[in-house]
């Protein structure tokens, strides 16, 4: 069996239809992995996922739902990074539209950076990670940060 990846998905509100529709798109090779999502992000996702499909099908598929972005999911799903539990990430953000909770975006990405995971901020991008061949390697393991230096370091 190939890899089971955790995968964060995650979109501002006016991305929410693109994401939902990448999704749609890349149906069969996501629901073979586990999906972590922001609040309204994760019911659109699952049930986009799901459409058509009766609630015992072999393939139905639940989606973990972390608390909405603004109340506080984006910090849930970079806590999550930060432990190691998110493999790689989606995020369909807008540039174009200020967020109340800018902030923990921001964080979101900085953490997600600093771990090392790939992060697709657009569709273009997010196609481009989906189709490479390391999605599908088992053996692709990403270089892992060494923070000793920081954890270790003096202070004057």
């Amino acid at each position: 069996m190939k890899k089971r990846y955790n995968i964060a998905l995650v979109a501002h509100d006016h991305c929410k239809a693109d994401l939902a529709d990448w999704v749609a798109f890349n149906r069969d090779r996501l629901k073979k992995h586990h999906l972590i999502c922001t609040g309204t992000t994760g019911r659109i996702i699952e049930q986009e996922l799901n459409k058509d499909l009766e609630e015992n099908d072999r393939d139905y598929h639940r989606v973990l739902r972390l608390k909405s972005g603004p109340l506080g999911g984006d910090q849930q799903l970079g806590a999550l990074i930060a432990e190691g539990k998110i493999d790689m990430m989606f995020f369909f953000w807008d540039p174009m539209s200020q967020q109340p909770h800018d902030v923990d975006v921001k964080a979101l990405l900085r953490i997600g950076v600093l771990y090392n995971i790939p992060t697709a901020c657009c569709r273009s991008t997010a196609d481009f990670i989906i189709a490479s061949s390391l999605f599908e390697d088992d053996s692709y393991q990403p270089q892992k940060a060494d923070f000793n230096n920081y954890i270790t370091r003096t202070i004057e």
